[in-house]
């Protein structure tokens, strides 16, 4: 299930990172510079925009993540 709803989000992202369902957000502090998007209430996709064309996914998780 988190599997197909991730797949359908990055689907989403690819069309459009900046799309309000994605809720994607600059991240401050230690992660400053990379940015989130939401895959659920619950779990997160870090990011980095590497250039024009290029996207490196971090990590995926909770909320913890972000510490």
């Amino acid at each position: 299930m988190m599997r197909k709803i991730t797949e359908e989000k990055e689907a989403i992202f690819r069309d459009n990172p900046f799309d309000h369902r994605l809720k994607t957000h600059k991240l401050n502090g230690k992660l400053d510079g990379l940015h989130a998007f939401t895959v659920n209430y619950k779990y997160r996709i870090i990011l980095e925009f590497m250039n024009n064309d290029e996207v490196y996914f971090h990590t995926i998780g909770t909320h913890d993540i972000y510490e």
